[in-house]
């Protein structure tokens, strides 16, 4: 498996790397490994949602 540093991911995700050191500090990014002060993310992880927002919200 190749891992990808939060540099890498925030220009593939289109996202700051500090962002996508939260993500991974709160668990949000599966298979994410931090070593020393790096995170190494797996290069197939997924970019996880927004919790900003909720899907199928039923406003009446």
């Amino acid at each position: 498996m190749e891992y990808l540093t939060a540099t890498e991911v925030s220009k593939k995700w289109n996202i700051s790397s500090r962002r996508i050191g939260v993500l991974c500090t709160e668990g949000r990014v599966d298979g994410a490994v931090k070593k020393g002060k790096m995170w190494l993310i797996p290069d197939d992880a997924k970019k996880p949602a927004d919790a900003r927002f909720k899907k199928n919200i039923n406003v009446e």
